[in-house]
């Protein structure tokens, strides 16, 4: 290379040095100048949302303090329809007091009312806020809003927000309903609730709203839909709930409080106890705890029913929850098998009746008439059974005297006699037997009955509890504070049937059965003398009807001569006899021929 080339090289190296030092300065620059922007930018962003925390806590804060400090004072809103008056709380955000617009208590001719007490209420466990949880029946919601909806229902709302989310309670009255919709709205249930769990607490306290307290107490029940069969509890004083609930209610003899869950309950638990205080006028007391697991989530609803209102079988069975037109008690437990005849007979005769006789005493009587033509059919023949009996009589006489004191001699003379003059000794059964399901059928459908309630009939004020014509203060074991009227016609005219029957059969040499007659009237008296007068009614019209088709039978349909000569004609036809009465007839002789024996060995 020439000095030219090696100074040309040089120069281009300076320069390329030159170059590189500037840009390098220059990137640097440039890339300090980005950093302090971005850190200024991040600055202000810090300070920004330090101040919207700032802000958001203070918002809490005061949602906190609101609930806590700000109005500790209960609001009440009222919402009606055609048969509720319904009085809400803000405190717990529910129902406070219920009346029935349709029905009046006894006890100061006032309206029915449910719960009304400062003992009823619903609550449930929810976390307000971090490490605070709360019963909700102890927080004080937004006062209700009412709005009235397009299908002419109305919407109570009550709202109660806290840190951790917002809870709603919406309730829905509709028009000429005794069942109340009641939806709990979540937002934020997963901080809301731990786990998704809902613990729901429900206390319920009846009172007295009939004229007997002791008499209604006994029919207090707690009634209850679990695992899709209807079951309840009346003696017991707890249950747990070991499989899905559907409706719990807590019933007494014409009203019921129900709550429903939708989507049913998992478990729970209820205890109650009757109140046995004679100057008290508290039925019962119940708690029930229900739990329920929500989806796991930001938003939950918990749909929920209540029923304040009558125990009304027509009502009850157009509700949606199932089954719960068995709280009308129909026949349970023992004498379940009657309520198919209530159902399907006394009930469907006592309404057709109903629809268009004024008088439910009457309704009665043509109800125990009708029973009387359907089973009829049965009774005739035992009635003419025992008119056949009274008719044999002369010669049972005769054979007892041409006997002497040889009972069991009489005793296969007297089969014999019957046999042949075609008479059933155990045909007078027959009216009594049909009389027991019949009787626990009817006692069951007017003890339950809410139509006779409040309803007159001759000297009953009420159809649905006992008729007085005597009362005192002092109670008598067995008596109470009341004679009932209806109940001595009932007694009476049962007295009537006895002496009857006792004249149309032999005479009993048995001293029980000789003074039957008089004993078992006098037993009615002290069941009857508290049951209500439709039943008692419905007694004495029954046997008016039996005394007077066994007098028309007796002098009217039966022909004492031709039985007698029935019998004789049967005595001259060769014998024969049933393998059944062949062998009483065996073991009467056996038996006699025992006994002749026991009298040698003793000579």
């Amino acid at each position: 290379m020439d000095r030219n080339t090696v100074i040309g090289f040089v120069l281009l190296a300076v320069l390329l040095f030159v170059y590189l030092f500037t840009a390098t300065k220059n990137s640097n620059e440039a890339q300090m100048a980005k950093q302090r922007y971005e850190d200024s930018v991040s600055l202000v962003k810090f300070k920004a949302d330090s101040l919207a925390a700032l802000k958001d806590v203070a918002a809490k804060q005061a949602v906190i303090d609101s609930n806590v400090a700000a109005p500790q004072v209960e609001a009440l809103t009222v919402v009606e329809n055609e048969v509720l008056k319904i009085t809400f709380t803000n405190k717990g955000g529910r129902p406070a007091k219920v009346e029935l617009k349709h029905y009046k208590s006894f006890t100061d001719s006032s309206l029915v009312v449910l719960n009304g007490t400062p003992f009823d209420k619903i609550s449930y466990g929810v976390n307000v806020a971090p490490n605070q949880a709360s019963q909700t029946s102890e927080l004080f919601f937004t006062p209700g809003i009412v709005t009235k909806n397009a299908d002419g229902s109305q919407t109570a709302v009550f709202t109660l927000p806290s840190v951790n989310g917002t809870i709603q309670h919406s309730f829905v009255i509709k028009p000429n309903a005794y069942m109340i919709d009641w939806n709990v709205q979540l937002n934020g249930a997963d901080k809301l609730l731990t786990a998704g769990m809902v613990n729901l607490t429900w206390q319920a306290k009846t009172m007295l709203n009939e004229s007997d307290l002791d008499y209604e107490r006994q029919q207090s029940t707690i009634c209850f839909y679990e695992d899709n069969d209807f079951d309840y509890i009346m003696s017991k004083t707890d249950h747990k709930f070991e499989k899905p609930v559907e409706w719990v209610s807590v019933a007494q003899q014409f009203f019921n409080t129900t709550l429903v869950s939708k989507n049913k309950f998992t478990a729970g638990e209820i205890r109650w106890f009757r109140h046995t205080d004679a100057n008290s006028k508290v039925l019962a007391e119940a708690t029930t705890t229900l739990q329920t697991k929500l989806p796991l989530g930001a938003a939950a609803v918990l749909p929920m029913q209540l029923y304040f209102g009558p125990t009304d079988y027509k009502i009850l069975k157009a509700q949606d929850a199932p089954e719960m037109d068995k709280l009308v008690n129909l026949g349970r437990d023992m004498y379940t098998f009657v309520r198919p005849i209530n159902k399907y007979i006394v009930m469907p005769v006592f309404n057709f009746f109903g629809s268009f006789i004024g008088s439910f005493g009457l309704v009665i009587a043509l109800l125990t008439l009708c029973i009387r033509l359907i089973t009829s059919p049965l009774v005739y023949s035992s009635y003419l059974s025992g008119a056949k009996m009274k008719a044999l009589r002369p010669e049972i006489e005769k054979m007892k005297a041409r006997l002497g004191n040889d009972q069991q001699a009489v005793g296969m003379e007297q089969m014999k006699l019957f046999r042949e003059a075609g008479v059933n000794p155990l045909g007078g059964c027959i009216p009594a037997l049909l009389q027991i399901p019949i009787f626990f059928a009817l006692y069951s459908f007017f003890n339950s009955n809410i139509a006779l309630r409040g309803e007159s009939f001759l000297w009953a004020d009420n159809l649905a509890s006992y008729d007085i014509l005597f009362q005192w203060k002092t109670h008598i074991w067995g008596i109470g504070t009341h004679i009932s009227l209806f109940t001595l016609t009932a007694v009476i005219t049962s007295f009537l049937i006895s002496l009857y029957n006792m004249n149309m059969t032999p005479d009993q040499n048995n001293p029980a059965l000789k003074y039957m007659p008089y004993i078992f009237p006098f037993i009615l008296f002290f069941v009857f003398n508290r049951l209500p007068a439709a039943l008692t009614w419905y007694y004495t019209v029954s046997n008016v009807i039996t005394l007077l088709l066994q007098w028309v039978i007796q002098n009217y349909i039966i022909d004492h001569d031709k039985i007698l000569a029935k019998l004789e004609e049967n005595r001259k036809k060769p014998k024969t006899q049933s393998k059944w009465q062949e062998r009483l007839t065996q073991m009467q002789e056996a038996q006699k021929k025992m006994q002749e024996e026991k009298a040698k060995g003793r000579k």
